[in-house]
């Protein structure tokens, strides 16, 4: 499969089934991510997986993080364990006099979404989510992060539910994101 391929046929799964890669499935894909592109070669990032009670203690940190009680609790703690693996992107900024905070998280975010579309080709359904939890105290605590390193999101990861019919992408008009400067 061709890169535009894969581009073309990948989609969010919102859903997914109790499956998931292994341990040792993830590692190649992983090392397939040292050809991402990264100014200076410093891998700014690194990968975090979430299984079993890790997730709910990340639902656990949500709720801390959110002030909510009761109901609302309930479902924020649930959230993690909408997929059996999820694997923390962070990005882990490395002193440099060239390399910018902002290229070295454009970098850890290449490494998400190439990640998404390496599991996306080996069969996995996968969602990135972030939102408003990932730079809250109770969760960066609960995720071990180091003062240099911020959470990007999750990328959630399951098997493909085959009920589930994947929604075509809106077609795109590339003359209204490609210019050229005269």
């Amino acid at each position: 499969m061709s890169a535009r391929d894969a581009l073309h046929r990948r989609r969010s799964h919102p859903r997914v089934t109790a499956d998931a890669p292994t341990h040792e499935e993830l590692l190649p894909l992983v090392e397939s991510l040292a050809a991402i592109a990264d100014h200076a070669a410093l891998r700014p990032w690194r990968l975090i997986e979430l299984r079993g009670a890790a997730r709910e203690r990340l639902g656990d940190a949500f709720v801390a993080s959110s002030g909510l009680a009761g109901e609302d609790a309930a479902r924020l703690a649930a959230k993690p364990l909408r997929a059996s693996l999820l694997i923390a992107v962070v990005v882990a900024y490395r002193e440099s006099f060239k390399v910018t905070d902002w290229e070295q998280e454009a970098v850890a975010s290449g490494v998400a979404h190439t990640l998404s579309l390496l599991l996306d080709e080996a069969g996995w359904g996968v969602m990135w989510r972030t939102g408003g939890h990932t730079r809250a105290e109770a969760v960066r605590w609960m995720h071990g992060l180091q003062p240099n390193e911020q959470l990007l999101g999750w990328l959630y990861v399951g098997g493909v539910l085959d009920e589930v019919k994947s929604t075509p992408r809106l077609p795109l008009d590339p003359g209204e994101f490609l210019s050229v400067l005269g």
